[in-house]
């Protein structure tokens, strides 16, 4: 089959590889008919690097059609249609039962103390091959899997793998107040579904992009936006009686514009040996913080800081006198996706599509153009937002 590979720092390829085939009882393989490029594919694509092999599938957003299931797959047959979460989880273990599918104990990555399997997200997440290929193989397939109806477009389900519930999850984390206000910071796919699930539950939302397309789209649907600016936390308190939002999501993470520093360090990890670029990840990484401390900054007293961008830094500075005089909850963490599909499908199958799941994608490409997209997508160019691939 066909599938897209990393290749090295920045350069992926689709390449011929081996189709996947049931090794599990409670496998299947899935034809894929729609997969997508995530914000946190370009992790890969950058910084996390050294925990990359030349040749691993990447992609983490897929659905598609069954073809085959194990013995031990009775809830799905060949021909039904799914959606496939990006954590692989059981099911039935102390976390799952929990709604905490994302730290499933038997996907668990022990070896690197990671939480649950990812698809097609590097050897600190199982090195699963992923989703943005032709077929995939999807292990505890008798739990994970979403099966969905045939009626609508892809585009109705595709975003349930991952962003739409990441952002259902993040707001839910947020714990805005009634008729609060949740400020989110980056329009990418996360924020502005962020962003519109904020307006969905009644909230004044205010949002922070520094590019004028993203600002565009959530104007759409009734948020406030916000260009970045030097001192982006003091423009949020004037808007809000000089105290701060009742709650910031930060949907950015790991590379914040105007973290030049920190950026120069992620650089250079990636061009040490992958052996010592790893130790210096897992032991000294920094993250570029700008936007976290940014919510930090603007957050009210009291208030809520959720993250929902993803962050890998073991050595990052915090401001804990902060965060401790203002009495700022935090909470953070992978989404459990399954934990809030019966909130989210409702409303992806919703004809008035009041969370805009048809307003999102900018650019809808075949595989073989995947790795061009990569670049527009990291690079922001040509008003990308969200990038669809068709294997």
């Amino acid at each position: 089959m066909k599938a897209l590979t990393w290749q090295g720092r920045q350069s992926v390829s689709v390449e011929t590889v081996p189709d996947p085939t049931i090794q599990e009882p409670t496998d299947a393989v899935v034809r894929i008919t729609s997969t997508a490029i995530c914000g946190s594919d370009l992790h890969l694509y950058d910084v996390l690097t050294p925990f990359m092999h030349r040749g691993d599938v990447l992609g983490h957003e897929p659905m598609g059609i069954v073809e085959e299931v194990g013995p031990g797959v009775s809830n799905l047959s060949p021909g039904d249609r799914v959606v496939v979460p990006f954590n692989i989880s059981c099911g039935t273990c102390f976390m799952c039962r929990r709604g905490l599918q994302s730290q499933c104990e038997t996907t668990q990555v022990r070896d690197k103390g990671s939480g649950a399997a990812i698809f097609g997200y590097s050897e600190l997440y199982g090195q699963v091959p992923g989703g943005q290929a032709e077929y995939l193989r999807v292990p505890h397939a008798d739990y994970g899997p979403i099966r969905v109806g045939t009626e609508l477009e892809d585009e109705r389900y595709l975003y349930l793998s991952d962003i739409l519930p990441t952002a259902w999850q993040g707001v839910q984390y947020a714990n805005v107040p009634d008729g609060g206000t949740l400020a989110v910071l980056g329009l990418g796919p996360v924020g502005q579904f962020a962003a519109r699930i904020g307006r969905h539950l009644g909230y004044r939302v205010l949002a922070v992009d520094p590019v004028a397309e993203r600002r565009a789209m959530a104007e759409r649907h009734g948020v406030e936006t916000l260009d970045l600016t030097k001192d982006i936390a003091a423009e949020l308190k004037d808007r809000t009686q000089g105290r701060g939002p009742d709650s910031v999501l930060d949907a950015v993470g790991m590379e914040a514009h105007g973290s030049p520093v920190a950026s120069f360090a992620q650089q250079a990890a990636g061009l040490l040996p992958d052996a010592l670029a790893k130790k210096a990840i897992e032991l000294a990484g920094v993250d570029r913080l700008s936007a976290l401390h940014a919510a930090i900054d603007a957050v009210r007293r009291g208030g809520t800081l959720s993250l929902s961008g993803v962050y890998g830094g073991q050595a990052d500075p915090m401001p804990m006198l902060t965060l401790f005089d203002k009495q700022i909850q935090v909470r953070m963490g992978q989404c459990n996706v399954k934990r809030w599909i019966d909130d989210v499908l409702p409303l992806a199958e919703d004809e008035a599509d009041p969370l805009g799941v048809m307003d999102l994608v900018t650019h809808r490409v075949p595989l073989a153009e995947a790795p061009a997209a990569y670049s527009l997508f990291q690079k922001k160019a040509d008003g990308c937002i969200k990038v669809i691939l068709k294997p």
